[in-house]
């Protein structure tokens, strides 16, 4: 089979707006890292990435239950509260990724969620907060509307 391939200057133009606002990718950038009591300023709460990458991984890369090695994330995640015995705060930043079973309780960026939890084996009360939406989590997201302006564009250049 012969593929023929146009000439149509809209064809092109139609080609280049698809690559231009579909974003796609294996992996989700998260920032990583951890503070506990303090002791890392730069990641505790109000977060300011001033311009440093130290803290940004790019692709994250995670665990997955069951599975040896490293998978791209699909989430990144933070984790703030407060040591229940000792009342030291802790913020931790990373990613994660689903692990594919069928509950939510057992996968983290399935949802947000406060309350108590274990970490390293000791109780925090706190926050445990997924999110998917952008790469780092702290850029705006798409364009809701960009789906509608795509097919105005096509619209348009349907009738040149």
């Amino acid at each position: 089979m012969i593929m023929k391939i146009s000439n149509n200057p809209r064809h092109f133009s139609s080609l280049i707006i698809l690559f231009l606002t579909f974003q796609t990718g294996a992996a989700i950038d998260c920032f990583k890292c951890v503070s506990i009591g303090g002791n890392n300023k730069a990641c505790d709460d109000p977060f300011h990435n001033n311009g440093t990458l130290g803290f940004l991984e790019t692709p994250c890369l995670g665990g997955r239950k069951g599975r040896d090695g490293l998978f791209p994330a699909t989430a990144c995640i933070k984790i703030a509260g407060i040591y229940d015995e000792s009342g030291v705060s802790l913020t931790v930043r990373s990613c994660a990724l689903d692990s594919g079973t069928l509950t939510t309780d057992s996968e983290i960026i399935r949802m947000s969620h406060c309350g108590g939890f274990y970490f390293d084996e000791k109780y925090v009360r706190g926050c445990v907060q997924s999110c998917s939406d952008a790469d780092a989590c702290n850029r705006s997201g798409k364009n809701p509307h960009s789906a509608v302006l795509i097919l105005a564009i096509f619209a348009v250049l349907g009738r040149l």
